[in-house]
């Protein structure tokens, strides 16, 4: 017979309902706090380890840190690990292991409780998602409008809130967790000097934002020295990761997940002093155009990177770009580079954020001060070598001798720059093996601005034709032909290597619009 208060349920066995009244008060206590306070708890509860793993992000929050591992090994390979217990949670795989004394119907009740407090967690914090969306796109805005500091001061102020707030998890103002898990608002206003910008673009971009939120919150491990903002402009997802100099890659890694889950293609640009956030969203679009189903992620810094600007010598190469380049400003300089990279002034207006008329006036006058036509692709293949020449203080290039009297022109390169056995090679062993024809058409293509339509008229092929041997040429070259900054190595590369004109005119034919190989 049961004394008074407790069923005979309670009194039979090692566990009752008074232990699961007790487990379940322990839970609900820190859930109040946070998920990491709440996967913490029923750790405890069950004298294992506990997991909340994520299949993009890995583990969400781990208890020890070093069950990490196992954790996410457990959700995704359930049948290697039978001892544990394993049940979905807000989007996302809870693990526990519990000691081998734990009874069973314990580790049951703790799993099922937090399971059930997460998905209570993540509905709330879907609420408030809306809100958090907007405030990052905001502060995006605002770090491209060049108004850094109200940025940090925001994340600083809202960091302070999260971390004194009882019953609220850090992520919750932020959205992010990267740099809120242990920090002050201190933390956020005063450390956070480079930024980071990922740009992302593709058909799945709403799926994607929402798995990407989810997989930059917290582990127990605090990423303390950085924030991620996330919004989506103008279509795009832009994400901006803002810390002090050094980045981990982990943003980096989740991105390449996430671009290869829902088949985006995305540009990086960075690590640069917030100072110039618009200089790097402008280059991690440019990056962007440079992407590929094989290649999902570029960064800035591989985009326009010359196999041929190394071969060239140095002194004479330097000293005719500084010449050349010396009416322009940076600011110049920087449009310039992007309508090279992105290889059109509509896409170059997308990336710097102005209007396609803005984009083509300032191309005019940038045309008149260079006195070049920069509508000529030669010139534009050569303003790029110009642009990718290095700088003043690189290179051991401070003190360059005087060149001849008078400015050099954009239109011709310096006797010998081309013309040396080093860019020969490289040129034959890029275009050499081309056939005539494939040769010419490509050529023809190229000065044509990468124009189907135009160069099939002045070759006298069909489109379909000539859109059938440019394929032979990528595969043949191993080369991306939609890449602007590829196109431009090979028209310098064909005017290298040429021995007579490349004539549509010369084009090999045999009777009417065919042609025949030689």
């Amino acid at each position: 017979m049961s004394t008074t208060g407790t069923t005979d349920h309670e009194a039979a066995g090692p566990w009752g309902a008074r232990d699961g009244r007790e487990a379940a008060g322990r839970l609900l206590r820190a859930a109040t706090r946070s998920g990491a306070h709440l996967v913490a708890e029923a750790a405890a509860l069950v004298q294992g380890w506990a997991v909340l793993a994520d299949p993009i992000a890995g583990a969400v929050y781990s208890t020890p840190a070093s069950a990490a591992a196992d954790g996410v090994h457990a959700a995704a390979a359930p049948q290697e690990h039978p001892y544990c217990v394993q049940l979905p949670a807000a989007g996302a795989i809870l693990v526990l292991a519990p000691a081998p004394t734990t009874p069973a119907e314990h580790t049951g009740h703790v799993a099922a409780t937090t399971a059930a407090l997460l998905e209570v967690r993540g509905q709330r914090a879907a609420e408030l998602r809306g809100e958090q969306m907007r405030l990052h796109t905001t502060l995006i805005r605002l770090l491209l409008a060049g108004h850094t500091s109200v940025v940090t001061e925001t994340l600083g102020r809202n960091t302070a809130t999260a971390t004194e707030t009882p019953g609220r998890d850090t992520t919750a103002t932020t959205g992010t967790g990267t740099g809120t898990g242990t920090g002050t608002g201190s933390l956020c206003g005063n450390r956070l000097t480079h930024v980071t910008v990922y740009r992302l673009a593709g058909a799945d971009i709403p799926a994607a934002h929402q798995v990407l939120w989810r997989a930059v919150r917290p582990s127990l491990d605090p990423y303390a020295d950085a924030c991620t903002l996330l919004g989506r402009l103008d279509g795009e997802l832009v994400v901006a990761e803002l810390h002090h100099g050094g980045d981990d890659g982990r943003v980096l890694r989740l991105v390449s997940r996430v671009s290869e889950r829902h088949r985006l293609l995305a540009g990086m640009a960075g690590p640069l002093p917030l100072a110039e956030m618009p200089t790097a969203h402008s280059g991690a679009a440019a990056a962007r155009h440079s992407a590929t189903p094989d290649r999902r992620i570029v960064p800035a810094d591989a985009v326009g990177s010359s196999r041929l600007a190394p071969l060239l010598p140095t002194v004479p190469y330097a000293r005719w770009a500084q010449s050349v380049l010396r009416p322009l400003a940076p600011a110049h300089r920087h449009l310039l580079l992007v309508w090279l990279r992105t290889g059109s002034k509509p896409r170059a207006a997308a990336a710097l954020g102005l209007s396609a008329g803005t984009v083509r006036a300032r191309i005019r006058e940038l045309a008149r001060l260079l006195g070049a036509d920069l509508e000529d692709a030669t010139a534009q293949a050569h303003l790029l070598l110009a642009l990718r020449a290095p700088g003043p203080d690189e290179g051991g290039n401070a003190a360059l001798p005087p060149g001849p009297p008078g400015p050099d022109r954009l239109e011709a390169l310096p006797d010998g720059l081309l013309d040396t056995e080093a860019v020969r090679s490289w040129a034959y062993g890029l275009v050499g093996g081309l056939e005539p024809h494939l040769r010419i058409a490509l050529a023809c293509w190229l000065r044509h601005h990468a124009r189907t339509a135009p160069a099939a008229a002045e070759l006298h092929v069909h489109r379909t034709t000539l859109t059938s041997w440019l394929g032979r040429c990528a595969e043949h070259l191993a080369q991306n032909l939609a890449d602007a900054t590829v196109r431009a190595e090979l028209h310098l590369a064909l005017r290298a290597t040429r021995n007579g004109p490349d004539d549509p005119a010369a084009l090999p034919r045999r009777g009417g619009r065919t042609y025949r190989r030689l």
